[in-house]
Formats: structure tokens, sequence, C-alpha cells
């Protein structure tokens, strides 16, 4: 445990805390108004105006209609359903999708499951920080290209995209082409952080994810524009409009607006915030540590992102040896940290197999402290200089 004896938790990309005010908010449709959404009576109707109510206020953050918000089970399905919802709907026109090759898996699997029925998909690559260029995007467009989907920021490196200019590079492309081209991106990581206002993006579809902006897990939403193509991807008693049957999360999705709610109220002093802590971080790793590498962009990232690879040292024995210390950090995305295999976001960047390896990801968040990241700093640098010194990694993250 720290020297704070407490846990420090810097490790916000992969899950936040629910705050205290969501699950306030989300309480009482556990317990009193618990009743179906789709009932006619008093009870049933209590947890349909939280649904409305819900719905309403995560329309009016993404700068959407009401009936363009689509609530789901979190990031992944609404990213399954907007790619394979849109593909199957415009089938009949083309079968061709763009996409980058440091989408999030939830994109990435699915793309390859569309390969399997038939369509074709174009991995464009990106530069040595993670961006592509919203020109890369323009050429790569065909007379059968009927998708575009982008991440707005990256869950590893914290690299922005430039989607609202993709967007608009894809709108015209497809109007010279007199073609329909829908537009999606993974805001997964973004949410909370940056503006998700759909009108400025000019998008058509979004995905968000409640558990990244101090919402509860296992529920998400799904931004589809009017008039966007889309077939359902789940079916049966037709909820969320036809377009995501299942009895609603009721709870869980009061519990997401609720936290996407404050994280708009409070983006600009959290990424104040959380932007001041991430460059202490850079600044003192790279005042402390030789052979050291800044993965991402280094000013068009998320604020509370750190993504840095250390020269002759493995990932793993940091994670641990931080962990003995009381500290939560990464190696990268949540959902495959346990892989022995290298990031494809870092390969995609350029980096050598060994060097994306020994990567650290630390993403702070609101509650973290000054004295917090001067712990961190002392914690890693002795860690690194410990196993650089030692022949084996065996035992070298234990208790200093």
């Amino acid at each position: 445990m720290s020297s704070f004896n407490k846990m420090i938790y810097m490790d916000h990309a992969a899950t936040t805390p629910v705050r205290r005010e969501v699950l306030e908010a989300m309480l009482p449709y556990f317990t009193e108004s618990y009743g179906n959404p789709s009932g006619a009576y008093g009870l049933a109707q209590e947890s349909r105006k939280a649904m409305d109510d819900s719905r309403e206020t995560v329309a009016r953050v993404l700068g959407a209609r009401v009936s363009e918000i689509v609530f789901t089970s979190g990031g992944t399905e609404s990213d399954n359903a907007a790619l394979k919802g849109a593909a199957f709907a415009l089938r009949n026109t083309g079968s061709h999708i763009i996409t980058t090759s440091i989408e999030h898996h939830a994109v990435l699997h699915t793309c390859h499951y569309l390969e399997q029925v038939g369509f074709e998909v174009t991995y464009l690559p990106v530069d040595t920080r993670g961006r592509v260029e919203p020109d890369s995007v323009a050429q790569a467009i065909t007379d059968r290209t009927i998708l575009v989907s982008v991440m707005m920021a990256n869950n590893e490196i914290g690299t922005i995209q430039p989607v609202r200019e993709i967007a608009h590079a894809t709108k015209t492309e497809a109007a010279r082409l007199g073609r329909t081209i829908t537009v999606h991106t993974d805001a997964v990581q973004a949410a909370g952080l940056l503006d998700v206002d759909t009108r400025r993006l000019g998008v058509d579809m979004l995905s968000i994810s409640a558990h990244k902006f101090g919402g509860p897990k296992g529920v998400g939403a799904l931004f589809i524009r009017r008039g966007t193509p889309y077939d359902p991807q789940q079916l049966g008693g037709g909820q969320e409009r036809q377009r995501r049957s299942g009895t609603e999360n009721v709870p869980g999705v009061v519990g997401l607006a609720e936290a996407l709610k404050l994280a708009a109220q409070e983006r600009d002093a959290a990424n104040a915030h959380c932007a001041y802590l991430r460059d202490r971080i850079i600044a003192g790793v790279f005042e402390r540590i030789d052979r050291v590498r800044l993965n991402g962009h280094p000013t068009e990232r998320l604020s509370n992102n750190v993504n840095i690879s250390f020269e002759s040292v493995e990932g793993e024995p940091i994670l641990l040896g931080l962990d003995f210390g009381g500290i939560c950090a990464s190696s990268g995305s949540a959902c495959s940290s346990a892989s022995l295999e290298p990031s494809h976001v870092l390969l995609a960047i350029g980096l050598q197999a060994d060097i994306a390896q020994a990567s650290l990801r630390v993403s702070v968040g609101s509650r973290n402290t000054e004295e917090e990241v001067d712990y961190l700093l002392d914690r890693l640098t002795d860690l690194v200089a410990r196993l650089r010194a030692m022949p084996s990694l065996s035992a070298a993250a234990g208790p200093s």
C-alpha cells in the first residue's frame, strides 16, 4: 500500500468510480420505482418517465433529438450495433467499410466479422502520433463505400482524431459520388472529456458508455441521426423505437444520464486539473528516467492520458511493482490487458514489439492530487532503475 495508506487509482481510462450523486439518482429505481417501463399502470409509468427524462438529458448533451438516442448495454454493444446496423442496412448499395488500425477491438472485431460475411474493410494506417488525416479517409472512399468509422479519442494513447474534418471530408466525397455513406465515431473514451455535440461533429452515429465518466458499468448509448439507414441487431419486444429490443435497464439509464450531465457541466474544470497532473507526470518521467518514449500526440491528446514506453524494461513488472505500492495503472486497453501480445495500437504507430510490451498507461481523474503524482514518480523511478539493474525480472516487482 502507498505511503498515503490508501489505494491510488490512476486507471480512469479503464473505468471510473460511480459518483455519489449518480448512485443516489439510481437507487429509487432498484427498490421503489421498479416497474417495467412497458407497463400501463402507475408504477410502470414512473420508470417510463425516468427513461424519458434521461433520454432528454443525454440528447441535450449530445446535441441530438430525443428520438435519436438508443440505450444499450455499453460501448461494445453500441459499436457493434452501429457498424452492423449501418452495414446491413446499406448492403444493397455497397459493401466497403473504412476504419483505422487503432480502433478499439469492439470495432475491429466487428469489422473482421463483417469481412467474413462479404464486406470489404480498409484499415487505414495512422502516423507515429496515432492520427489519421481526413484526406486519407477521403482518398480511401470508393463507389462501393457505405460506412466510415473513426474513433474520437484512442483509449490507449489518448490521441484525439479530427472527427469533424473526417466527417466533412466523407460527406463531401459522398455528395460527389451521389451515394449515402454513414459516419460513425466511437466516443467511449472521449465522452466526459471532450465536446461530443453531434451537430458540431457532423457524424451520423456516436457511441458512449457510462462507466467512463462516473456512471455505472453495463449501460451505454448510441446516437443514430434521424434518417440514417439502420437495421436493428437485437429483436424482441420492440423497445427503443424498435431499434434495440429488451426490457430497459432503468437504474443504469438514469445513472448514465446523471453522470453525463455532471461530466458536461464540470468538463472545463476537470480537463484543467487532469491536464496539469498529466503534464506533471510526463515532465517528471522525462526528467528522472532516461530512454523513455511518450506514445500518442503531444498536444492533441486526452487531458488525463499518459502512455510511456521504457527501454530495457518489461511492462508487467512495472505494473506489479506499482500495484505493490498501492497504485492502479495499466499497460493499455482494459479489455486486453491480460494478453501477452503487444498492443495493436502501439505497433500501429511504429513501435517494435519489445518496446510496445514495455508500455505504461496512467490515466488520472478529478480526485487525483499532486501528492499522488509525486508518489507515482518516486515509485516509478525506483522501479525502472531496479528492473534495469537486475539480470532477471522474475522478482523485480516486489515491495521496495
